[in-house]
């Protein structure tokens, strides 16, 4: 096989086939979702990064009527059904209209950014203007659309107004495809202009989803299935497909034997199980998926370099304020329960998958059924496995997400750490209060969210962040004396040091002679005399063992 291009970032589905771009055939989906006649509006909804997009943009390369797009689906599964392309392949007007780039820091701007989409939405139909089967009055509504010279009135009916002007254009009824419809939603409930944002897509989207004679059906993706009730209401035949149903599972992200042929053809046969380790551990339905966006990703950096480390492309991608906002609903006691998922182990829920970003952090189980929709978590086995609980066993899906986990966890520290008042903890420890030390430090690692893998490193982190941003210089490794000690924290003002040596105990009982093998280490390296030799008059030498959330603090005297 020659060189293969992957499509790393692209959604155009056009571009992908026209430039013989490596593609994985979704086209499957085209045929589910027709059957023997599609339902008026579908909801599928999917974490980001799962090919939505995508999938959108190819559904209206195949039903707009003012393409040719047999050479496009050449060869792929959904051209093999020909009464199916024959009836429904370039047949109809599509209205594709993307929620994307709506949001704003305040309602005004982001209702901008809404008309500037209708903007470019209108222009992409100036065709209209030159036809006689569009009246002349509904002509000055479309020019000033165009324009962006509409109230909020006409605002939220000109998604109506233009499937109006199509049919009476083409005598037939349009199909509208919405992308990501949730995100003016999201992001208004983050910076607190949700009602006003609901009010207005409410308008803009059931004016033409209900009751509407100018369409054929609709299909609209998003992250979230937002209560019915709060945007749909009175829309006849609507379904919905989330990441549990099973009629579209294996058409968002690649299944297992996608990504093995994905590897064959590339020559990376042997990174499967790194593969599957890091990408994989999604459950749509009853099937495993991996993530489209790492996967290209990680191929390509393969392509390049057969050494590449996997990373968190996904994380790159987002803020990740999900798992910060649960974190910090201390009032909800979910420590414990985070703890098990950093561990590899699950928890168990009631899953709420009707939400309205008003209400997702009204409840623990809409904050557990938040980050499973959004791919954070995933069902821990097989529906036919959950044994009849009404609760569902969700768990961190594989080494990516368990990284962001991680270092949210850790962020998450250090922030709490720089908020609290610190300075008894400070006085202890220049003070040479090892006891008072021990104590406290045990209670702050008690209240921290931790994962049971705990190594060296993340005590060093935990040392650090405890006294950075307090007006110390803070180190860790640092070279000095025969070796390097762990965390050093140097307080120039007053020419004094403290030195922290720290030892990982294997359990409890190892916890005094750990602390007292640190304490040799310190003598037998004289790291004091390196921090003497730069001027520090007074140095205080700490050896510390821990164990999970315990530890030992001495010192030498």
């Amino acid at each position: 096989m020659g060189q293969i291009s992957l499509p790393v970032g692209i959604a155009s589905f056009a571009k992908i086939r026209e430039n013989n771009y490596y593609y994985i055939d979704k086209t499957g989906l085209i045929r589910k979702l027709l059957r023997s006649n599609p339902d008026e509006v579908t909801l599928i909804t999917r974490p980001r990064r799962f090919g939505k997009t995508l999938n959108m943009n190819m559904l209206a390369e195949f039903f707009d009527i003012r393409k040719d797009s047999a050479a496009l689906f050449a060869g792929l599964e959904v051209a093999k059904d020909k009464m199916l392309c024959d009836t429904w392949m370039n047949q109809y007007p599509i209205v594709y209209f993307t929620f994307k780039n709506v949001e704003g820091l305040d309602f005004a701007s982001a209702r901008g950014m809404l008309m500037e989409a209708v903007v470019r939405l209108y222009k992409e139909h100036y065709y209209l203007l030159d036809s006689e089967k569009v009246n002349d009055l509904d002509k000055e509504k479309f020019i000033r659309a165009a324009k962006g010279e509409i109230s909020d009135t006409e605002l939220k009916n000109s998604l109506l107004a233009l499937m109006f002007m199509l049919r009476e254009y083409y005598g037939k009824p349009v199909i509208l495809l919405i992308d990501e419809y949730d995100v003016p939603l999201a992001k208004a409930s983050e910076r607190q202009y949700y009602e006003q944002m609901l009010d207005m897509i409410r308008g803009f989207l059931g004016q033409a989803l209900k009751d509407n004679p100018a369409l054929r059906f609709a299909v609209v993706t998003g992250c979230l299935r937002i209560a019915k009730e709060s945007i749909f209401t009175g829309t006849n035949n609507f379904v919905s497909d989330t990441i549990s149903d099973h009629r579209f599972a294996e058409y968002f992200g690649f299944t297992e034997e996608e990504v093995e042929k994905l590897l064959a053809d590339t020559g990376l046969s042997g990174g499967l199980r790194q593969m599957r380790r890091w990408y994989d551990g999604y459950r749509f339905g009853n099937v495993e998926i991996y993530c489209p966006w790492d996967v290209l990703n990680y191929v390509s950096k393969l392509s390049e370099d057969k050494k590449a480390k996997p990373e968190s492309f996904w994380e790159n991608t987002s803020d990740n304020s999900i798992i910060r906002s649960f974190m910090e609903r201390t009032d909800l006691g979910v420590q414990d329960k985070f703890e098990k998922l950093l561990a590899g182990d699950c928890v168990k829920t009631e899953l709420v998958e009707n939400l309205t970003y008003d209400t997702l952090h009204s409840s623990e189980e809409n904050l557990w059924s938040l980050l499973y929709l959004t791919g954070y978590l995933t069902t821990a086995y097989p529906e036919a496995e959950q044994g009849g609980d009404e609760r569902t066993a969700l768990r961190i899906p594989n080494e990516e997400i368990m990284l962001i986990f991680r270092r949210m966890a850790l962020e998450w520290f250090q922030e709490q750490s720089l908020r609290n008042d610190r300075k008894e903890l400070f006085d202890a420890a220049w003070n040479g209060e090892a006891g008072v030390l021990t104590e406290m430090l045990s209670d702050i690692l008690f209240d921290t969210i931790s994962y049971h893998d705990y190594q060296e490193s993340f005590y060093h982190a935990f040392l650090a962040g405890l006294f950075s941003g307090a007006g110390y210089i803070v180190e860790s490794n640092y070279e000095h004396g025969l070796g390097r000690s762990d965390v050093v924290i140097k307080d120039r003002k007053h020419r004094r040091a403290i030195l922290f040596e720290a030892k990982h105990a294997a359990d409890e009982a190892m916890l005094e002679k750990d602390c007292d093998s640190a304490l040799a280490q310190i003598k037998k390296k004289q790291y004091d005399k390196g921090l003497e030799r730069e001027g520090y008059r007074s140095v205080l030498c700490y050896g510390i063992a821990f164990y999970k959330k315990e530890c030992l603090v001495k010192k030498i005297s």
